[in-house]
């Protein structure tokens, strides 16, 4: 496996030291990881030439949609203290950084007529410290913060908006190429569609079942157009590969029965193949379900035509295997069962999709209404995506636990240690194609709409100190630990980093 090491991320050194046999230990060219988000940490939303994104408008226009009314402004302050972060990546001793870039810190106006010098020196620094520190930067072009210029044109439901991302990620691979192997076009598009145009996130489409249909739609045309601009132009002249990152919680049937089988697997096709089917099928297009469900429900609508658009066959080809790698955020596990079969009037993708999902109320909480830990699932979803796409090339680019502030943070540590060994388990017995685990997030962020209220940081920020002081939990040292010896410790390792 080491050849798809030196595929996806370049050069790298690989540490693996204090294996026993008592341990579960991944193969020892398997690598590790932690993850942020521009917007999540920088703040700086108006410094040195940065335009204006969609969520600065939304934080500032609607603070009581966020929980606890905060916004992105501050942050982690990790633009004037990202040299802080990288120590915290020396401490974890990770082999990689995934981290974004902020489309309105390059392009201010979104627009490449206008490229922000600074944005430019403030990533080429970032990129450099992790190189000197022996750590490969795994980049995100776009995690949700779009320039608001061009949410002024319609955002991602303007197809026009597909070219403007080609041009950005053009000046990202001019820029950046010669040191970044490893790209990533987006993540998380079902979140941003569904939630951001189909719900109350920024932008606040709240068009559920009609922009959220045309913003998938046009966020796959980017990321083919963008990966086939890669080929043509740097492939040859920068080296490195392209993906993109998916998120998926495993969706188990509520009962044995047909009904609730097929209605699992109905809803793993419109939450992830709605996105992977274009480009990881061999058909290139959306899953079949979701063409033959839309298409009639929408004439039951009297819509004259579907509300799921269609793709040119130019763009099949264009948008079918466009990815050198998929990368995989997964956090928990829901419950399907049939829905009631009634069409509503009102356009909505929960209607097209027509399940019942839930989660049991037994499974143990974390801090977050949504993610209950149930380590069994990780394992299924990653066999899954193996069965139903033919085993690619996988990074696991998130994974991990919201919890309450404090250092002690034993739930967070059993969350890892759990879904470790599900991963071992898909990776070592079940023949899954992983070869990494970045675990969500380095240190505590503005986490969108929950605010600072929820907290998935190894790191605790202490956002009343000016200097917005990082703190080491219990799970850093747990999360060192394993980075360091490639095994998941026999027993619980509740040791703090001393200074």
């Amino acid at each position: 496996m080491c050849w798809k090491i030196l595929l996806l991320f370049a050069l790298v050194t690989l540490r693996c030291e204090g294996r026993s046999s008592g341990q579960l230990c991944f193969p020892k060219d398997f690598t590790w990881g932690v993850a942020t988000a521009s917007y999540q940490i920088e703040g700086a939303w108006n410094t040195s030439g940065k335009g204006e994104s969609i969520w600065d408008r939304y934080t500032h226009s609607h603070p009581e949609q966020v929980f606890d009314h905060s916004s992105g402004d501050v942050a982690d302050d990790s633009y004037h203290q990202f040299r802080a972060d990288i120590s915290m990546l020396r401490e974890l001793g990770v082999l990689f950084y995934r981290f974004s870039i902020s489309w309105p810190r390059i392009l201010p106006e979104g627009f490449s007529n206008d490229v922000n010098e600074d944005g430019l020196r403030y990533y080429s620094e970032l990129i450099n410290e992790l190189h000197a520190n022996s750590i490969q930067p795994l980049v995100t072009m776009y995690h949700w913060d779009l320039p608001q210029t061009l949410q002024d044109l319609g955002g991602w439901t303007n197809p026009i908006v597909a070219d403007y991302f080609v041009d950005y990620a053009r000046v990202l691979f001019t820029n950046f190429g010669p040191k970044v192997k490893a790209w990533i076009t987006f993540n998380e598009p079902l979140s941003f569609c569904r939630s951001g145009y189909g719900g109350n996130d920024a932008p606040g489409g709240h068009s559920s079942g009609l922009e959220a249909y045309m913003c998938a739609h046009n966020v796959l045309r980017a990321h083919g157009m963008t990966y086939r601009m890669f080929e043509a132009e740097f492939k040859n002249k920068t080296g490195g590969n392209v993906g993109i990152t998916l998120d998926m919680a495993w969706l188990e049937p509520a009962t044995t029965s047909e009904d609730d089988q097929k209605s699992a697997e109905v809803a793993r096709q419109f939450m992830f193949g709605w996105y992977a089917h274009p480009i990881y099928s061999k058909t290139g297009d959306y899953p079949p379900i979701m063409r033959r469900r839309i298409d009639e429900i929408s004439r039951r609508q009297h819509f004259p035509r579907s509300r799921l658009p269609t793709f040119t066959e130019e763009e099949v080809k264009m948008i079918r295997g466009s990815s050198d790698f998929l990368g995989l955020n997964h956090y928990t596990t829901y419950l399907v069962a049939k829905g009631k079969g009634k069409v509503a009037v009102q356009p909505s993708f929960d209607n097209d999709m027509g399940v019942i999902i839930s989660q049991k109320p037994e499974w143990p909480k974390s801090n977050s209404t949504w993610l209950r830990v149930v380590p069994w699932g990780f394992r299924k979803i990653l066999n899954w995506v193996k069965k139903t796409y033919d085993n690619p090339l996988v990074v696991i680019t998130e994974n991990g636990i919201s919890s309450e502030p404090g250092l002690q943070d034993s739930k967070r540590v059993n969350y890892i240690d759990a879904y470790l060994r599900s991963l071992h388990a898909a990776v070592t017995q079940d023949g899954c194609n992983i070869i990494g685990y970045t675990h969500w997030s380095l240190m505590d962020n503005f986490e969108w709409m929950r605010g600072y209220s929820e907290r998935f940081g190894l790191y605790e920020v202490d956002y009343t100190s000016p200097q917005r002081t990082r703190t080491p939990r219990v799970s850093a040292a747990y999360y060192a630990k394993i980075v360091k010896t490639g095994c998941i410790p026999s027993q619980k390792y509740s040791l703090v980093f001393k200074y």
